[in-house]
């Protein structure tokens, strides 16, 4: 196992060095990684309160690529399935920040009709906008808090109010909050009571998102066939491969072999995502 792992770092290694002297279009794709991994800690991870420097990043690609590195070589034995599954790890840090900017997004989304409904009372309660908002954010330690303190701090530094409207948006770009900016705006800019907005706003989200839990709840026979029907092959050839190993062998020794588990992932792949086109509804 020690030795497996000396070859597993030396070519890995050696692969760094090789794509570093080598010019052209390798030269480029590690300028792209460079720059993707500049973004990844100076954009998308500042964007969701995450500070992480690209050093850090950079060392927990490398330590991502081992991790995959030897389960998948002691399951399978095949020391270029190992490194390409490695591989794929170690180039796409933007992947992972991408779900946890996602996730956060489905946070805030959650607890916004809440927020909106507090500012609303507090509005007609005879508290001020930038009051309300500074009460919110002292009861919310989430996304939302973190989002709407961002906007105040903008607000105390003289930005336009609109702008920092934009801004938020920029930051969390979901449906739900372009309508509530949207309000805020149009109730600005033609006047009218802010609270009976935000409380319909509120009342709107909340509706929309019964309506979605609904359609979530009727499609999820659906969701659990397309995983079935994705895994299924997989466990099935697994399987195979426990019974008749020397056989399946052939899958990942020969070009033939290769191929076929090409096509394979192929045609996972579409009916995966053919499975849930259909079940995906828009509200």
């Amino acid at each position: 196992m020690l030795l497996t792992g000396l070859v597993a770092a030396l070519f890995f290694g050696a692969l760094i060095a090789l794509v570093y002297s080598v010019g052209g279009s390798t030269r480029t794709a590690v300028a792209q990684y460079e720059k993707q991994v500049r973004d990844v800690a100076d954009v998308s991870l500042y964007e969701i309160f995450i500070f992480i420097d690209e050093r850090k990043i950079k060392y927990i690609s490398v330590a991502a690529f081992f991790l995959i590195f030897f389960p998948v070589y002691a399951v399978s034995g095949s020391l270029l399935a190992a490194i390409i599954l490695g591989m794929l790890v170690f180039l796409m840090p933007s992947k992972f920040v991408s779900m946890l900017k996602f996730r956060r997004n489905q946070r805030f989304n959650k607890d916004l009709p809440d927020a909106l409904t507090a500012i609303a009372g507090m509005l007609k309660s005879g508290v001020n906008l930038n009051g309300a908002i500074s009460i919110v954010v002292d009861e919310n330690s989430g996304p939302l808090g973190q989002e709407l303190g961002l906007f105040l701090n903008e607000l105390k530094l003289g930005v336009d109010f609109n702008e920092a409207l934009t801004h938020m948006y920029y930051r969390v770009p979901i449906p739900d909050l372009e309508l509530v900016i949207a309000g805020m705006k149009i109730s600005r800019e033609v006047g009218g009571s802010l609270s009976e907005v935000l409380f319909r706003l509120s009342d709107t989200i909340r509706r929309r998102a019964e309506m979605e839990g609904k359609i979530k709840s009727l499609t999820a026979m659906g969701t659990l066939q397309g995983w079935v029907m994705t895994l299924l092959p997989i466990g099935v050839g697994f399987a195979i491969y426990l019974i008749e190993p020397e056989t399946m062998a052939k899958l990942y020794t020969d070009w033939r072999g290769w191929i076929a588990c090409f096509l394979i992932v192929v045609l996972e792949f579409l009916g995966y995502k053919t499975i849930k086109k259909i079940v995906s509804i828009d509200v």
